[in-house]
């Protein structure tokens, strides 16, 4: 990160430090939590900080210094990466942070959504998990006009940061750029590329329990591998990458209560694997929200031949049953209904 000084501080220009001043002030006044780890008061932390002489210098200028809180794991952040950090700004005379996001992080795009260089410089040396403080002085900051009324001229800065989780989207950025002849030529394995990290996003939304983001992303995967392939060798390919994308799909659509499409996706994924467990599963779940009680069984009944011991599939055959037999006893008491009924019409 060396060599980050005056080229780079004059790319962020005024637009980038007015964009930083807006985000400054959409997240200010929180009192949100700060980063596990950070117990003591900020003014305290960040005087103590400035008088420090081993913070990490990652800028290569001194303009953005950095004190590990606690080490993360797996590769650093690559530029024009989307990242889900946690992020608290401080001013040197103040406990309470100018700006916070710690109380909603969500997921965002570098250079984009995060426009303080300071903080881009910053997360670019971080890993998965890992928490940090830096230090940022103006020229990485908020410059010499400030951000009113929020922070002054000149303001050194200080920020507590946790990287929750990032994803390499580079190569998927540069993909829907181009117009559709263009993405037709595009090699296979970056076609593969953007379409796992379209997954990717979807699994991130989906452990977020936000099915209709999860479900548009993976929509979206499914779009990319649908081109055709030049040879046996490539359609192979495409069906393997289209798998989990169709599972994921089917189990992101019973989570959305649309158990006819949860079906339908998990019919195609065993077009591709006839034994695929998670397929036969899901199929089988789909099957017992919408009372196809025989078709159930014979998904689950498939299932469970091939992992026997699976609890889930053991669970879902028993909670079937139940299913089946108070079906049973409702039809049962409707035909009682109907034919007291008749009987007492005929009195």
């Amino acid at each position: 990160m060396a060599g980050g000084s005056g080229a780079r501080r004059g790319a962020e220009g005024t637009e980038g430090r007015s964009r930083s001043c807006r985000g400054a002030e959409a997240m200010a006044g929180g009192s949100g939590a700060r980063p596990r780890g950070t117990a003591a008061p900020a003014r305290c932390l960040f005087r103590s900080l400035m008088r420090t002489q081993g913070l990490e210098d990652v800028s290569g200028d001194g303009g953005v210094r950095k004190q590990q809180l606690r080490p993360g794991s797996g590769q650093t952040v690559p530029p024009d990466a989307s990242v889900a950090v946690k992020f608290s700004g401080y001013l040197e005379q103040s406990d309470e942070p100018f700006c916070t996001n710690c109380k909603s992080p969500r997921l965002v795009k570098l250079g984009k959504e995060i426009t303080l260089l300071g903080l881009k410089v910053g997360l670019l040396t971080m890993k998965k998990e890992e928490m940090a403080i830096f230090i940022f002085l103006p020229e990485y900051a908020y410059g010499s006009m400030g951000c009113p009324p929020l922070i002054p001229p000149n303001a050194t800065v200080m920020f507590e940061v946790e990287l929750l989780d990032f994803i390499d989207s580079k190569e998927s950025d540069t993909f829907f750029q181009l117009s559709a002849e263009q993405q037709d030529t595009f090699p296979l394995q970056k076609v593969l590329k953007v379409a796992d990290t379209q997954r990717e996003f979807g699994n991130y939304f989906y452990c977020k329990k936000q099915f209709e983001t999860a479900k548009s992303k993976y929509k979206r995967a499914l779009s990319v591998l649908r081109r055709e392939p030049s040879d046996e060798a490539e359609q192979c390919q495409l069906k393997a990458a289209k798998l989990p994308v169709l599972l994921n799909l089917s189990m992101t659509y019973l989570k959305l209560k649309c158990p006819a499409q949860a079906l339908a996706y998990g019919e195609k994924a065993l077009e591709t694997d006839q034994s695929n467990v998670k397929a036969l599963f899901v199929c089988g779940q789909a099957c017992v929200c919408m009372a196809e009680y025989e078709k159930a069984r014979d998904f689950l009944a498939r299932a469970q031949h091939i992992q026997p011991f699976n609890h889930s599939i053991n669970n879902e055959l028993k909670k079937l049953a139940c299913c089946y037999r108070d079906s049973l006893e409702k039809e049962k008491e409707m035909c009682c209904r109907m034919f007291a009924a008749l009987r007492s019409s005929s009195d």
